[in-house]
């Protein structure tokens, strides 16, 4: 009987380690657990056909090159906040409270100020929440890979 019993604890903590190892960004003071977009395909689906986000979540865009960046909306359905991130993860654009849009190929584009690698998306409003100003530095878990 002490070996199930055994069994169901080593599962549990494991199953435990795991989620306690998810990606997460640090930035301002604060967590988001991530998911990453690091290829054509997934920069290009991004956040589409989502109805809501939790307030801990996000999503990082990890570019091949460092180099000026505009995204869009197309077929998202949750206002967010982008964020442009250097080589270095520093902060060097925002676009805050980015609003929905429905309008597909018509949906405008909303550009960073210079170049950068990294995009985090956050649920609008986070960013105006933690008072993130740009220069910010954003911290990677140790399992989110570095841009090539």
């Amino acid at each position: 009987m002490r070996k199930p019993i055994l069994m169901l604890l080593t599962a549990c903590s494991l199953s435990a380690c795991a989620s306690a190892h998810s990606p997460w960004v640090e930035l301002g003071g604060h967590r988001y657990g991530i998911e990453i977009a690091d290829d054509d395909a997934e920069r290009a689906r991004g956040l589409m056909f989502r109805d809501a986000m939790a307030a801990d979540r996000g999503m990082l865009f990890i570019h091949d090159r460092q180099e000026p960046q505009a995204y869009w909306m197309k077929n998202t359905r949750i206002a967010l906040d982008i964020l442009y991130f250097d080589d270095d993860r520093k902060l060097v654009s925002q676009q805050r409270d980015v609003p929905p849009c429905s309008l597909g190929d018509g949906c405008p584009p909303y550009p960073s100020n210079a170049p950068a690698r990294y995009v985090l998306e956050l649920n609008a409003g986070e960013a105006a929440r933690i008072k993130l100003e740009d220069g910010a530095q954003m911290t990677f878990s140790g399992d989110i890979p570095e841009a090539k």
